[in-house]
């Protein structure tokens, strides 16, 4: 008994340490930021209320959290891992490089290997079209969306623009609830606004934050020619919310959520959205025509500093200063010079390159815009119509249109003959890079660049993947069993 007792005894007196030791520590030392949940083990929310700014002051941002979750819905994708499929063909391997030591023959099966990606999205209309980031959806065989009510979708991809990192997908249903855009110019430093996503497949989480910076430049964008101008926050943002919503106090979509800042790959601090400003018209774009309709402005333009301004000889450190202006481009064609400072888009004052893209970005080639120029120190204004990255005003035609086919899907009785998973068959042509390659109708298209196809939306999605001045590789069979490929390029 005097061993019990003595045992007993020795732990009261740890236990009154440790009770001691926890008490002092939360009232010396700060006391812990982060709450780690752990198993189903309650979390002790933890809050402060400053006397000199009573909860009263600020907004009241319950309805925008409500109104965004029921619009925000969890992708999850499903991407066939790039397998290898011989060719003893050096003109294939010239332009696609060699593929491995352990060929099978075209046509061999073999069981896809997989993996999976997940992400975030915004239904911005009723009848299903959804936004959502480019990389989120990259190289996707399939894709599921998951509405905040649990039910599932298959979404077809309508277009992507890496060079905005934007992307539209479409499910098919109706009456869905969806958020309306907002004036992401008019956004305020300081104003609140949510972040709301699938952060880590935690599904319909909502973050608050401030308005960080506007105009953000971070050189992360891909595509031919990036276009960056984040709206910068410290809404709470982690993997998983890429394609979310940012919306202000009003429950308007103000942003699509992109990219944090961090050095562990989860949030520590800021985090990145594409303003609605420049989505909106991707959004438009891609609904319309199929691919976005890029306006330039024909500049080579850097930003304006003490030292520029000193150099220069210029009286304000204002606005964007043009290096030089490109042959038969826009500028040039209105009279703007090298050496002019250009200080506004249609009314909006640029401070920054990324500034003017952003103005300029809203448009399509033939609107015609007004520029305001300072030359000499006076101000001028220039009417400029903005052209296509092909030196005109017209209107680019989508990729997949430019291959001058019709399509359709194969049977399962043409599957099981041909020994294939997937495809989709030629069954006319008329003037188009399909026909001056020598593809002949009942072709069945299987890969393009290596990525396999089975409907209009895949050849959709591959080419608007590619660059135009690389070649595309179609493979394939025919009914006969003959298998073969082709090489063109989008553009001559």
């Amino acid at each position: 008994m005097d061993i019990v007792k003595k045992i007993a005894s020795t732990l009261a007196i740890a236990f009154a340490g440790a009770i001691l030791a926890i008490f002092l520590y939360s009232k010396i030392i700060n006391p812990p930021r982060v709450v780690e949940l752990q198993g189903t083990t309650p979390a002790q929310l933890t809050s402060y209320s400053s006397p000199s700014s009573p909860q009263a002051q600020l907004p009241d941002l319950t309805q925008a959290a409500e109104k965004s979750v029921h619009a925000v819905v969890h992708i999850t994708t499903k991407m066939k891992a790039q397998g290898y499929n011989g060719s003893d063909n050096p003109l294939f391997d010239f332009f696609f490089g060699p593929r491995g030591n352990n060929a099978q023959p075209r046509g061999y099966n073999q069981e896809p290997e997989y993996s999976m990606g997940a992400g975030s999205g915004v239904i911005i209309g009723p009848e299903g079209y959804i936004v959502t980031n480019s990389h989120v959806i990259e190289d996707a065989d399939n894709i599921e969306v998951v509405l905040n009510d649990n039910r599932k979708f298959t979404a077809k991809v309508i277009g992507r623009d890496p060079n905005t990192d934007i992307a539209l997908v479409k499910i098919e249903a109706k009456e869905l609830p969806f958020l309306t855009w907002g004036n992401s110019e008019a956004l305020r430093l300081g104003e609140w606004v949510l972040a709301v996503g699938n952060p880590f497949n935690l599904t319909s989480t909502v973050t608050a934050g401030i308005v960080s910076a506007k105009s953000r430049s971070i050189g992360i964008m891909g595509g031919q020619m990036p276009l960056e101008s984040f709206i910068q926050t410290d809404a709470a943002v982690n993997p998983g919310n890429s394609g979310g919503a940012l919306v202000n106090a009003s429950g308007e979509l103000v942003g699509i959520n992109a990219a944090i800042a961090s050095r562990t790959g989860s949030y520590t601090g800021y985090s990145f959205a594409v303003p609605a400003s420049i989505a909106r018209k991707v959004v438009d774009d891609l609904k319309q025509y199929g691919e976005v309709q890029r306006a330039l402005l024909g500049v080579e333009m850097k930003p304006i500093d003490d030292d520029l301004a000193k150099e220069k000889n210029l009286d304000k450190i204002e606005g964007v200063y043009v290096v030089r202006t490109t042959d038969e481009g826009a500028a040039r064609q209105a009279g703007i010079k090298a050496g002019d400072v250009i200080t506004a888009v249609n009314g909006n004052l640029v401070n920054a390159p990324q500034q003017l893209q952003e103005q300029i970005g809203k448009y399509r080639p033939g609107d015609k815009v007004a520029i305001n120029v300072k030359r000499n120190g006076e101000v001028k204004q220039f009417n400029v119509v903005l052209r296509n990255t092909k030196g005109d005003t017209s209107i680019v035609k989508e990729s997949f249109s430019v291959l001058g086919a019709e399509f359709a899907p194969i049977t399962e009785k043409d599957k099981e003959r041909l020994k294939i998973d997937e495809g989709i068959q030629v069954i006319n042509l008329s003037n188009g890079k399909l026909k001056e390659a020598g593809v002949k109708i009942g072709f069945i298209i299987t890969d393009i660049n290596k990525s396999s196809v089975s409907s209009v939306e895949d050849i959709k999605r591959v080419l608007s993947q590619s660059s135009n001045k690389k070649p595309v590789l179609v493979e394939g069979v025919y009914p006969g069993g003959d298998w073969t490929y082709y090489v063109f390029k989008m553009e001559d």
